[in-house]
């Protein structure tokens, strides 16, 4: 099944941001990291440290375009920073990346080397078409990190960009954190994955490098697209 993914309501603000939608089909995920994956995510961890090490987060330039976009919709708070930065800052202190599955720890492995936002979402769960847009006042979201005993339902702020399908927000704050009702797990078959640069970045070969570590560690089959200011809405046909 194709789906569609438009950013046609940020181009005018953010010319720079760029959106590579993959669609991912017929997916065996194992529930635990592969020992060939935990390898390479180590060397990914390594080759942070070494490209990056002694240097502040905001000097790097991956995520001083992501700070400098959530600037520019209003985000002034420390504690909200963009995906790819939490990942480099344990990554940089020495902390692992976390242990999701073999899909989320491939495209973490993939975020981390290309310093780009990534997110994803079992296809079977969401209502596509897909945007990157300007939040509404309709718009809900269950926040997957809210601690026990806090309220998960956290609708977006006025003016926040945030991805959504046709039902409801999927990631808040463009790409800070993802909704609970659509994550990838091992019963995942069909997803669909995001990467996000802003000014910086090589994006395809973060792509070529997600699809590569997909079919290597979950099989199926994926295709790609790229939107951009010149081709705001794209289609990525699924099987």
């Amino acid at each position: 099944m194709p789906v569609s993914l438009t950013i046609a309501e940020l181009v005018e603000r953010f010319p720079d941001f760029r959106a590579a939608l993959l669609v991912c089909d017929d997916l065996t995920i194992p529930a635990e990291r592969p020992a060939a994956l935990d390898a390479l995510v180590s060397e990914r961890e390594q080759a942070a440290r070494a490209a990056h090490g002694g240097t502040e987060l905001a000097d790097i330039a991956g995520i001083a375009a992501w700070r400098a976009a959530y600037k520019g919709f209003g985000i002034k708070k420390t504690s909200y920073r963009c995906s790819v930065e939490r990942l480099m800052k344990n990554a940089l202190a020495e902390r692992p990346l976390p242990r999701i599955n073999g899909f989320v720890d491939a495209y973490n492995a993939v975020s981390l080397g290309a310093v780009a936002c990534i997110g994803a979402d079992d296809l079977e769960r969401i209502a596509p078409p897909l945007a990157f847009r300007f939040a509404r006042p309709t718009d809900t979201f269950v926040d997957m990190g809210a601690e026990a005993g806090e309220d998960p339902n956290d609708p977006p702020k006025d003016g926040e960009v945030v991805y959504a399908d046709e039902r409801h927000v999927l990631c808040r704050r463009w790409n800070w954190r993802q909704d609970a009702r659509s994550i990838i797990t091992p019963a995942t078959r069909r997803a669909v994955l995001t990467i996000q640069t802003n000014g910086a970045g090589d994006l395809e070969a973060a792509v070529a490098d997600a699809v590569d570590l997909i079919g290597r560690f979950c099989g199926g089959h994926v295709t790609t697209g790229i939107a951009d200011a010149g081709h705001p809405v794209i289609t990525v046909g699924g099987r």
